[in-house]
């Protein structure tokens, strides 16, 4: 591989020497890595012939000494050869556009987490002991203070894993939004993709490593993995370096392929036909062929975020549009530099929505005000993945959170401590990130952000479990919290608005139905599959468990680029208002001098925090009061139970959505509460197999709360709706609370009677819909108008006019158009008296308007 790597680097130095004629810091860093992967290569090919490979029965004694410098120079110049790598890619990211700020500052962020990280693990490669000087003894002196190389590596892969993706991930929006022939823009897009060949080289390095790691928790008591007598370390290790090797210079290889077009068009000119083919219908000259050149990246001006989204709508080369037609010139200046010009977008591009986030373009996103049920069915399917995949992630986590409470001895205070970090991300989540993404670029960007921060909380997971380190697991806990709770800040709203309101709470349940059914399968895989080795080995089970968060994190990155290119609605807070206006008078009825809907809204948020702690009390209690209620005398042991329990609450949110097409949601809602609150009393008073069924049923009444609280109190919210949804998702950080209140009153072997902490809470959310069913204004405001015309399109564009009507009468008084608003609202009138709404009215209404 350094072979390889060297010719590459060889040609991308003739190509920016020779050919372009300019060098730059990238081209720097480049040589750098390069000179520091040779060095790491070598150290490598010279530790075989020390021992490396072989098992510790056939290296000789004379071999250690020089198989342990070979060990400690490898792990020296790994760190800086990735960071070296990285950084020249990340140096040509910032050079490859002046005109996309957001997408330099990812850059600048990621280049400064790549250098800070390396810095770091270099300086401990080469700190590993204290004094530096005992590395190289064997034996290694009893007194010595070592760290353990292989944990290091393992606990510092998700840093790898994680710029690997930011770098290979970054660029694809502008790349593929560049309007150039179809055979380079696939080349172009294949060359930088190849970076995921590094991250797979990467997993692989990291499944020799874990079996180092294995090896020596099988040496217990240990401190140091080489003072492991039994542990093959040098066989183990031989096999990782292979792949370290592997890994760096393919890391070279792809930084340099990109800077080689200069190179290929000069000598190789017939892969660049098209693009010849191109430059000659444009000029009928067929000398000017264009050449691309990459590697000048300084040179490249790509297109701005609204020329993007004018290019992708744009037809293909040859087929004339007339001036909408936006045509990319790609020449070789005269100082052998690159430019990229675009013609102007015309006015309809102009008019087109603003970018979301600079290469995150909502191109021709359609609003929710207007959309149609059958439009509405695949954005609602998509949304609802990310409904499936929250719930199996908490499944997972708690039964991860029960694995490491069995491997580091935890306390009851600290096995808490642990539950509750995971909702206080759920309460910094929807105020720091989540409303502000929300309100300032939208769902999509939401989506994306979200699953991002996901993504990154399931890879803190492998250094956690490597380490076995409490704080790292307060952490990944933490930062997993508020990657669900950015997304549930925009996927819940998204469910209630993406079709018609009357029916907004129905839609929720069920996707909050398929949200428990990932609660109910999750448990039983890692139960059965993952920690099925739970006891001795439960270290390396513990370990074992990384690949299952490498890949939720790996497919939370692949949905997050699905969710880019997906073509969903958006709702500015303007279409919110209107959706508001439409049902109500402008001037909202007040409760105690406050707008009936500010009331709805604090009280909602109270109601849900309630549910939620009560929710988490009786989740964290389930267990030891199924024992204590004697599920030892039954068949099935309190796991099972709790997977009943599990689908019992899946059944109640499907049961809900089907009653709530019927039954209004407010008379729903004040049922699920006093189900649960009866169903508590009795698993108070109950034992045996009548108090386990209590325990059930608490789960099944308390299923669908959690949705129609979300979707009564965000109705005609308008302009507030996103910010209302930011509060709701935030008060479910009340599930770090009662729990703590639980466990305290279950001291001195009152586990059962604890269940009145759950009674007390829900009766306080009870409050809620007791107010929704007793103010008639907060009636009105909630109540889904099912059979009223303004909540059709119909009654939305009447509202719309008389809107405008009220803005700006002289316009309307001017063109004549006051008569054309009166003939729609004396339609409306009659339709309203009709027994429905059919197509022929609507259609004669819109005509006359």
């Amino acid at each position: 591989m350094i072979v390889a790597s060297s010719l590459f680097v060889f040609l991308r130095m003739i190509s920016r020497v020779v050919i372009v004629r300019r060098v730059s810091w990238d081209d720097y860093f480049m040589l750098a890595a390069w000179l520091i992967a040779f060095g790491l290569s070598f150290s490598i090919c010279f530790g075989t012939a020390r021992g490396l490979g072989l098992h510790d029965v056939d290296i000789k004694p004379e071999w250690q000494s020089g198989l342990a410098r070979t060990q400690y120079t490898f792990s020296v110049l790994y760190n800086p050869a990735l960071m070296a790598t990285k950084t020249s890619i990340l140096i040509f990211y910032l050079n490859l556009s002046k005109t996309q700020p957001y997408f330099r500052r990812a850059s600048k962020v990621i280049l400064v987490v790549v250098n800070a990280a390396g810095l770091a693990l270099t300086f401990l490669n080469f700190f590993q002991c204290r004094p530096v000087e005992d590395v190289f003894r064997d034996p290694l002196p009893v007194s010595a203070q070592c760290i353990d190389i292989v944990t290091l590596y393992l606990s510092s892969a998700p840093v790898n894993i994680l710029t690997d993706l930011a770098i290979l991930f970054l660029p694809m929006p502008i790349l593929t939004a560049i309007h150039l022939p179809r055979k380079q823009k696939r080349i172009l897009i294949f060359t930088f993709g190849l970076g995921g060949f590094v991250t797979i080289v990467d997993v692989v390095r990291i499944a020799y490593l874990q079996q180092a790691s294995i090896s020596r928790l099988q040496d217990e008591g240990r401190a140091n993995i080489r003072l492991a007598g039994r542990d093959d370390f040098a066989w183990y290790a031989s096999l990782s370096y292979m792949w370290t090797a592997v890994e760096v210079n393919v890391g070279i290889i792809c930084a340099c392929i990109p800077t080689l077009k200069p190179l290929i068009g000069r000598t190789l000119p017939r892969l660049l036909n098209d693009t010849v083919d191109m430059s000659q219908r444009s000029h009928g000259n067929p000398r000017s062929a264009p050449e691309l050149e990459l590697g000048s990246a300084r040179a490249i001006r790509l297109p701005s975020p609204m020329e993007a989204a004018h290019l992708r709508d744009s037809p293909e080369p040859g087929v004339d549009k007339g001036m909408d037609k936006a045509i990319t010139e790609v020449r070789m200046t005269a100082d052998r530099t690159v430019s990229v010009s675009v013609s102007a977008p015309s006015p309809a591009a102009r008019r087109r929505p603003s970018a979301r986030y600079d290469f995150v373009f909502a191109r021709g996103a359609k609003s929710m005000v207007n959309i149609s049920a059958r439009d509405s069915c695949f954005p609602l399917a998509m949304v609802t993945v990310l409904f499936f995949m929250w719930g199996f992630a908490y499944g997972l986590l708690s039964t991860l959170n029960a694995q490491f409470e069995k491997v580091v001895d935890m306390g009851e205070g600290q096995a808490t401590g642990l539950h509750s970090a995971f909702w206080i991300g759920y309460f910094l989540g929807p105020l720091l990130v989540g409303r502000l993404v929300l309100k300032k670029w939208g769902f999509k960007v939401t989506f994306i952000t979200g699953l991002c921060i996901y993504a990154c909380g399931t890879l803190i997971f492998w250094p956690s479990a490597v380490l076995a380190s409490y704080p790292a697991f307060l952490l990944s806990n933490l930062v997993v919290g508020l990657g669900l709770a950015t997304l549930e800040v925009a996927a819940n709203p998204f469910i209630i608005l993406c079709g018609p309101m009357e029916y907004a709470e129905t839609r929720l349940n069920l996707a909050q139905g398929v949200q428990a059914i990932g609660g109910v399968i999750s448990p039983i895989l890692a139960t059965r599959v993952i920690f099925r080795n739970i006891g001795a080995g439960a270290g390396a089970s513990l370990i074992n468990a990384q690949w299952t968060y490498l890949s939720i994190a790996l497919f939370d990155v692949a949905l997050a680029v699905a969710f880019y290119y997906l073509p969903l609605p958006e709702a500015t807070d303007e279409d919110l208002e209107e959706i508001a206006l439409s049902r109500h008078e402008p001037g909202s009825p007040r409760v105690l001098g406050v707008s009936v809907a500010f009331v709805t809204l604090g009280l909602g948020v109270f109601s849900q925090f309630c549910y939620v702690g009560g929710q988490e009390a009786v989740s964290t209690a389930f267990l030891p009061l199924i024992e204590l209620l004697g599920s030892g005398t039954h068949k099935l042991t309190p796991l099972n139970y709790k997977s009943v329990g599990h689908a019992c609450f899946a059944i109640g949110r499907f049961l809900v959505a089907f009653l709530s097409v019927f039954v209004k949601p407010r008379r729903l809602l004040a049922a699920c509460y006093s189900g649960s609150i009866l169903a508590a009393v009795l698993a108070m008073t109950l034992s045996g197999r009548s108090g386990i069924t209590a325990v059930l049923m608490i789960t099944f009444f308390e299923a669908a709360i959690w949705p129609l609280i979300f979707a009564i109190t965000v109705r005609s919210l308008g302009r507030h709706t996103k910010s209302g949804a930011a509060f709701l998702v935030s008060a479910a950080s009340g599930g770090a609370a009662f729990p703590a209140l639980m466990n305290a009153l279950a001291t001195g072997g009152r586990r059962q009677y604890s269940m009145a902490a759950v009674v007390g809470v829900y009766s306080f959310g009870a409050l809620y819909p007791l107010y929704l069913n007793l103010v008639p204004a907060a009636k009105r405001q909630v109540d889904p108008a099912r059979d009223d015309l303004a909540s059709t399109p119909l009654g939305r564009r009447t509202t719309r006019a008389l809107r405008d009507l009220a803005r700006k009468p002289r316009r309307y008084e001017e063109t004549g158009s006051v008569e054309h608003v009166e003939q729609v609202i004396h339609v409306e009138n009659e339709v309203q008296v009709e027994s429905g709404v059919d197509t022929g009215s609507e259609d004669r209404v819109v005509d006359k308007w």
